[in-house]
């Protein structure tokens, strides 16, 4: 139910009464009577429609999500339904603590719209223009302000504001397609795949990513509360989706509540699989999760990897151990496969990080085409914003995981 002013109260006429003749003269009220129920009536009126016409402090969380609905509906009408729309789950607004006896003031609804693209590639501008002017139509209905946030490239963000309250947050994205283009083109650019493991946890860690405008390769975790919704707003904005298959460790790590274990029937691994791909049903490709004793078990590699063909799906061996046999198995079942090079972050520090994915740019260099695997840990995330510009001015093409399996 979308939120507007009650409707102000309007004055009723009192009909006067007929002339009728009578035999005993009529009985009339004094005139100061008459004036003072009059002015009463009056005051009353005013008082009414005072509380009629004052606004609410706080939308609720039903108004909010009402205009959601509207904004969304704005921005698809805008472009005659040719832009996608996803949202987050909720997120509890920061500083918004209500006072004593006070309603809790909703969170901020956060929305998506991915852009269409015009005939040159970039963003579609005068769908952007009429996106823009669909959501301020909504918004003035609403008595909301809005916000421009500053973004990085191919993101216009966009707050929503009732007095203090931020209703929503609407980033209007232009999806990722390739990275920027380097200095040397075609077969001769050294390649990068950079690959962002254990997505799914929580959303704050996906939306620090989708702030890189790269062409980085996300893998998700299956089976956790936001593995789909986090794989399909990566899928949305234009980066590409893998499932990061838990496979049993002997490192002593924590293990998934579902994983991959040596000593499985080839029906029962299968079958695990595709529940894992049924949750993260984006992913065009696998890497493992862990699985150092996993990948070095021929019996479970050699039941895995035929399934992966089967759905036409690459593999990408996160290489947790030296013994592994994960991508020779693949190499024998057909399935397009490639190895991790350099593995950005097992030191959470930005020097260390740095010096990491040197050495990934490197091997790029070296030998055509690397793959380096990071975690989207805040000092990772950083590092990556500050260095892969110099990285592409260098002429190292960043691309997406199936560019380098073969």
């Amino acid at each position: 139910m979308a939120f507007r002013a009650l409707p102000q109260p309007h004055s009723t006429a009192v009909g006067h009464e007929s002339r009728i003749a009578f035999s005993q003269p009529r009985k009339s009220f004094p005139l100061a009577a008459n004036t003072f129920a009059f002015v009463s009536l009056l005051i009353v009126a005013a008082l009414v429609c005072a509380g009629c016409g004052k606004k609410p402090q706080t939308l609720t969380g039903v108004q909010v999500r009402a205009i959601t609905r509207e904004f969304v509906a704005a921005a698809k009408g805008a472009t005659h339904g040719r832009v996608e729309t996803g949202m987050f789950p909720e997120r509890q607004a920061a500083g918004q603590t209500p006072g004593r006896g006070a309603a809790p003031v909703p969170p901020a609804d956060l929305i998506f719209v991915t852009l269409p693209r015009a005939a040159n590639g970039k963003t579609d501008d005068g769908a952007l223009t009429a996106i823009v002017e669909g959501l301020d139509r909504v918004a003035q209905a609403h008595y909301l302000i809005r916000m421009q946030r500053k973004t990085p490239p191919g993101i216009v963000r966009f707050d929503f504001l009732f007095g203090n309250q931020r209703t929503q947050t609407i980033e209007l994205i232009t999806p990722i397609v390739t990275g920027a283009p380097s200095r040397i083109s075609g077969a001769s650019a050294p390649k990068l795949a950079i690959i962002i493991d254990d997505l799914g946890y929580d959303r704050e860690s996906a939306e620090a990513i989708f702030q890189l405008p790269y062409a980085l390769t996300v893998s998700v975790l299956p089976h956790l509360p936001l593995s789909s919704v986090i794989a399909e707003e990566a899928g949305r904005r234009g980066y590409q989706v893998l499932l990061h298959m838990p496979v049993e460790s002997n490192a002593g790590e924590k293990a998934e509540s579902i994983e991959l274990r040596p000593g499985m029937t080839p029906d029962d691994a299968v079958r695990t699989l595709q529940g894992m791909l049924d949750t993260v049903p984006q992913a065009i490709g696998v890497n493992n999760h862990q699985g150092s004793l996993g990948t070095s078990d021929a019996s479970l590699m050699n039941a895995i990897m035929p399934a992966l063909h089967d759905r036409s799906l690459f593999f990408v061996d996160s290489r947790t151990t030296a013994a592994t046999v994960a991508y020779a198995a693949a190499r024998r079942a057909g399935v397009p496969a490639a190895s991790r090079d350099v593995f950005l972050d097992d030191i959470q520090d930005a020097a260390s990080i740095h010096h990491q994915l040197a050495l990934a740019v490197h091997d790029a260099k070296l030998h055509g085409a690397a793959i380096a695997i990071g975690h989207p840990h805040p000092a990772t995330l950083q590092v990556l914003q500050n260095d892969l510009p110099r990285i592409q001015k260098e002429g190292v093409e960043l691309v997406f995981a199936s560019q380098v399996v073969h």
